[in-house]
């Protein structure tokens, strides 16, 4: 082998070895610039997850204070339904005494002039009086177990 030929195989060896160097530092820009985007895309999903965690403490803060106005609001039906039954029970003693005094001045009445066909208790009038009494009584109070029930619904 002479020096030329031997010169010729090593100007190819070489200029393979540079072919090859060239195509690996391509191949690694390559994966630099991937490496790259790939960072760049954990940066954004973080954002995007500190974001999210805030709208979550936010969202669970906000649901806290609804829970806390919606059982202020409660409290403050509550405390009204049982003024309200208070004044009603008040108004239903009053009206009761009253009407107490009222059957008496009646029963005094009736007794000054006694019917002959009324002197059955249980006459048909007598019995439609007491149920008109027991009715106009129930019509005033307030359904305690109703109030109740609807309550405890806005409770769930």
């Amino acid at each position: 082998m002479t020096n030329a030929e031997t010169i010729s195989k090593l100007n190819n060896a070489l200029s393979t070895l540079i072919k090859a160097y060239e195509e690996l530092q391509e191949e690694n820009n390559n994966l630099k610039s991937r490496i790259t985007e790939l960072e760049d895309e954990v940066l954004d999903l973080e954002a995007a997850k500190e974001d999210l965690e805030k709208n979550v403490d936010e969202f669970k803060n906000h649901t806290q204070e609804d829970k806390s106005n919606i059982s202020s609001m409660l409290g403050k039906i509550e405390s009204i339904l049982n003024r309200k039954i208070d004044t009603t029970s008040n108004i239903n003693n009053n009206s009761s005494n009253t009407t107490k005094v009222e059957d008496k001045k009646e029963e005094e009445e009736v007794k000054e002039e006694p019917n002959i066909l009324n002197t059955n208790p249980n006459s048909f009038e007598n019995v439609l009086q007491k149920e008109e009494v027991k009715e106009e009584s129930n019509s005033n109070k307030i359904d305690l177990n109703r109030m109740a029930s609807l309550l405890n619904g806005f409770n769930h």
